[in-house]
């Protein structure tokens, strides 16, 4: 009898966890979401997405074919109008909570400003932080001159290949770590353009498949028990080079343990997005099709030699442009919708529901703020009211009070850098890089596939 038992016991239990299951989908507020049907029953075909480096491609492709809010497992939804931008991250002043996803982002065990969940914990870290980044203080000669340094290191570098192409993947990396280790560490930042051990730590901190670390994040974020204990049998991606960069001594308001932290965390974010969006941006441009970019970049420069390097309009034009079609954080944004519910595009979504935006949807499926917007058209951004409306939706850096703190440095990096090279040399694509960066390595993985990207340089002047 009890052997007989047991199975009719387990076909009841799974019965009455079906029809559970099954209720809540079909009762929750969500069904009236647009959405595969299976959205409404299991996260799995989402997991698998986020599993294979798939998520990107298959959010924007359920945005092309369902809309502007499209649901995309039982608890998740995610929406790409300036609307649900402006809601979901400006709301309040920083927008919904952040997610547990963003405890995967700790450094040395502690919370630093960006791994945050609730936004009173993150207004107190940030206002202590945010200074260091404003406009006003990297534009102050011992930064940007620092910053110009490097650029300069790197345009040397160019000098040197000749005619020979040089991998810019490599060495716009290495820009992007002396650049972040000057501001936060000066005067023993790295200079790893030059230096073979400091590049040692750049290819430490960028040398890793970046959406398969994403996917091991995944894994965390889902699991947390099991990768524990996976953690124990293979230990995460170690940084130990990078890790001998800590502060030896703590300021007011943080312990030492939570200044390392934090640098650790600037450093580690500095790298990859300013390496990356340089890298894609610098191939476009040196595309056949991108000729007259260049030479009307070449124009400003050379006319405008002693202006500021944040007064230089075509130049800030072409950048925009360079991260609004090739954003750099391959991921979502998770949010927490509030207890009792929010209005988002004319749907209630109820509390507790994570709701996200991602930067490659909002930029290439917001036509009537981004005309012809799978086009490369740096223009667009110097007319005065077109500017001001695609500012409201430009998430390459995020939005709101917890966007990005480092984009004023990121700014002032990239203008440097591409002030250097552009008022110098014309840039064309090595014959062996041809056809090998598509546009479906950048949606995908948001950096070459194999981390490189060989670049010719012929220099325009003497000297």
């Amino acid at each position: 009898m009890l052997s007989l038992s047991l199975p009719i016991l387990g076909l009841m239990a799974f019965l009455l966890w079906l029809t559970y299951t099954l209720t809540k989908a079909l009762l929750s507020p969500l069904t009236k979401l647009p959405g595969p049907f299976y959205t409404h029953l299991t996260p799995l075909y989402l997991m698998l997405q986020e599993f294979t480096s798939r998520r990107r491609t298959y959010i924007h492709a359920l945005h092309q074919k369902y809309g502007p809010v499209v649901r995309l497992g039982p608890n998740e939804v995610s929406c790409m109008s300036a609307d649900a931008v402006k809601e979901i991250y400006t709301s309040g002043g920083s927008g919904y909570d952040r997610t547990e996803f963003y405890s995967l982002f700790m450094q040395f065990g502690v919370r630093t400003m960006f791994s945050t969940l609730w936004k009173g914990d993150h207004s107190q870290k940030k206002r202590h932080i945010a200074g260091q980044y404003a406009n006003t203080n990297i534009m102050r000669p011992s930064v940007v001159g620092g910053i110009q340094e490097r650029a300069d290191a790197f345009v040397e570098k160019c000098v040197e290949t000749g005619k020979r192409s040089l991998d810019i993947y490599v060495y716009l990396h290495c820009y992007a770590l002396d650049c972040a280790s000057h501001h936060l560490f000066h005067p023993y930042g790295t200079h790893s353009i030059e230096r073979k051990e400091d590049q040692k730590m750049m290819e430490e901190l960028s040398y890793y498949p970046t959406i398969k670390n994403l996917s091991l994040n995944f894994a965390q974020y889902y699991w947390p028990t099991v990768t524990d204990l996976l953690f124990k049998i293979i230990a995460p991606r170690p940084s130990p080079l990078a890790k001998r960069l800590r502060p030896e001594h703590s300021k007011d308001h943080f312990e030492p343990i939570e200044m390392a932290a934090e640098c650790m965390d600037h450093l580690a974010a500095g790298i990859d997005t300013t390496g990356d969006a340089l890298t894609f941006l610098m191939y476009h441009l040196s595309l056949p099709s991108s000729s007259h970019i260049q030479q009307k970049l070449f124009t400003e420069l050379t006319e405008a030699n002693d202006r500021p390097l944040d007064q230089l309009p075509y130049l800030d034009a072409v950048i925009k442009e360079g991260l609004r079609c090739f954003p750099v954080i391959p991921m979502s944004q998770p949010r927490c919708v509030p207890a009792g519910g929010r209005e988002i595009d004319g749907y209630f979504i109820p509390g507790g529901t994570v709701v996200s935006c991602q930067a490659w949807s909002v930029h290439r499926l917001n036509e009537a703020i981004y005309p012809n917007a799978n086009d490369f058209v740096p223009e667009r951004w110097l007319e005065p009211q077109a500017s001001s409306d695609m500012n409201k939706v430009f998430f390459a850096f995020g939005a709101g009070g917890r966007g990005c703190t480092g984009r004023h440095l990121a700014m002032a990096e990239m203008r440097a850098l591409l002030k250097g090279v552009y008022s110098r040399f014309r840039t064309s694509v090595a014959p062996d890089m041809k056809g090998r960066m598509t546009l479906s390595d950048q949606i995908i993985s948001s950096r070459p596939l194999d981390q490189t990207c060989k670049l010719v340089f012929e220099p325009r002047v003497e000297g």
